[in-house]
């Protein structure tokens, strides 16, 4: 039974290889010893994140991705993730990488913000970056 699901709001992506990054985001929920019933990742541009991030969060300014927690207490990780295409594109060039290694980066920071990973306090920051570039490397790596 499929949980992981790749949608598109206004902004089409081609992910190359989908099944195996959908296989490896469970993975990700099992090596972090979370159940996973159901994560919705939407691909859309920074105008319809802005105003996801305006209406939601009360932020007026782009960001890259926002998580939302639908679980109830106690029970299996259910989510939205919103990925601005733009602002990974823009990620991309500024830290000179490539599109599809930010775009793999920015997806397993979602999952890991719904494995409890907080990123606000500059501790919190580091360590959900080391588990990234663990993830990251491990998915590059098989």
């Amino acid at each position: 039974m499929k949980k992981v699901f790749f949608n598109s709001a206004d902004k089409r992506l081609n992910i190359g290889g989908r099944l195996r990054i959908r296989d490896f985001i469970e993975e990700i929920f099992k090596k972090e010893n979370k159940d996973l019933k159901r994560l919705d990742y939407v691909f859309c541009s920074d105008n319809y994140l802005l105003e996801i991030n305006k209406q939601f969060l009360n932020h007026n300014y782009f960001t890259d991705i926002i998580t939302f927690d639908l679980s109830e207490k106690k029970g299996p990780v259910i989510g939205e993730i919103y990925l601005s295409v733009d602002r990974v594109k823009l990620n991309a060039v500024d830290y000179d990488t490539s599109m599809k290694k930010e775009l793999l980066r920015v997806i397993f920071h979602g999952a890991l913000h719904l494995c409890g990973y907080k990123d606000k306090k500059k501790a919190d920051m580091i360590l959900i970056r080391k588990k990234e570039d663990e993830y990251l490397y491990l998915f590059l790596d098989k």
